[in-house]
């Protein structure tokens, strides 16, 4: 495993994080048992991914707690967040936050963000609920704090570019594709500035797994003028980056695209499928795609900005 600094935090966090939520939630989603989806989190551990996101709404809190219990804690960096929608009072947030530090089996959580956080709500939170979060990191039951967009309906980070203009984020979700780069310069180009941390979301998704709904979303962005049908072949709009000095596949070439992007510092990958598991931790760890396929999707995607990729 390849690691960096989480900007101004100084943690040291593996380049890829295992995210427990997404569609998969680790397997919980997808039929696995609880012991299938802690041992996920154990292979993660033992191939030297230490950073773990979780959230009370995916309900993968416990079984983190029970994957890392034979982990040394100051090793991990764990990362988990209050759910926002229906402006929580802080005693809500109090309340949630106890909740999560028994279900992980810790003292402190790493990183904690506002989980999905959309620009209506985003005044509230800052006068609400801040405090008391500023309030648990002067405890030391927190030591950074972070927010999280909601990628779907926000795919433009309308929300996030508000948050940059406050200095409460040590960290930052941030949804970021081949498929929609707009956060390149809406979000990223700030952040470098300020040295928040940056974990990417929806590196893959169903858009990058699956080949008909890569095809709804081109013919989505062509529909609205996002993406110029003279410079993508609609049937294949990807098979360009497929080659034998390039990358393996669409999900290989996903990983890729986002592991070197400057400003990122961790790709989150879900999954309840070890085999899948393995052969992202290979992605992650490959070369950048190539100098020529990089300027190609930079010029197909550049105006693209209306679809997540979900």
């Amino acid at each position: 495993m390849e690691y960096t600094t989480l900007g101004r935090t100084g943690l040291k966090v593996s380049v890829m994080g295992l995210g427990c939520g997404g569609p998969s939630r680790i397997g919980q989603s997808t039929g696995n048992s609880e012991e299938e989806s802690i041992a996920i989190v154990k292979h993660a551990l033992k191939a030297g991914i230490n950073f773990i996101d979780t959230a009370e709404v995916y309900r993968t809190e416990i079984i983190v707690g029970k994957a890392i219990k034979d982990f040394d804690r100051e090793t991990l960096v764990l990362s988990t967040k209050k759910s926002t929608w229906g402006n929580p009072k802080p005693k809500d947030v109090l309340k949630s936050f106890e909740r999560s530090l028994k279900n992980l089996g810790t003292d402190y959580i790493d990183i904690y963000h506002l989980h999905g956080v959309v620009l209506s709500d985003y005044e509230y939170l800052v006068s609400e609920i801040i405090p008391t979060l500023q309030e648990l990191r002067d405890q030391g039951k927190i030591r950074f704090l972070g927010i999280t967009e909601r990628f779907n309906p926000d795919p433009h980070h309308s929300m996030l570019q508000r948050a940059l203009q406050d200095d409460f984020w040590d960290v930052m979700m941030v949804g970021f594709n081949i498929l929609n780069q707009s956060a390149r310069d809406r979000v990223l180009a700030k952040t470098i500035e300020k040295n928040i941390g940056i974990l990417i979301m929806f590196a893959v998704r169903l858009a990058l797994s699956r080949p008909k709904r890569l095809k709804q979303c081109i013919e989505e962005l062509i529909e609205k003028g996002q993406v110029s049908i003279s410079e993508i072949d609609n049937d294949n709009p990807l098979e360009f980056l497929i080659y034998k000095n390039g990358a393996k596949n669409l999900v290989d070439a996903a990983y890729r695209f986002c592991r070197y992007e400057p400003g990122i510092h961790v790709t989150l990958s879900g999954t309840g499928n070890l085999s899948h598991l393995k052969d992202n931790l290979e992605s992650i760890l490959r070369p950048p795609l190539p100098e020529k396929d990089l300027i190609k999707l930079k010029k197909i995607f550049k105006n693209a900005d209306s679809i997540s990729g979900q």
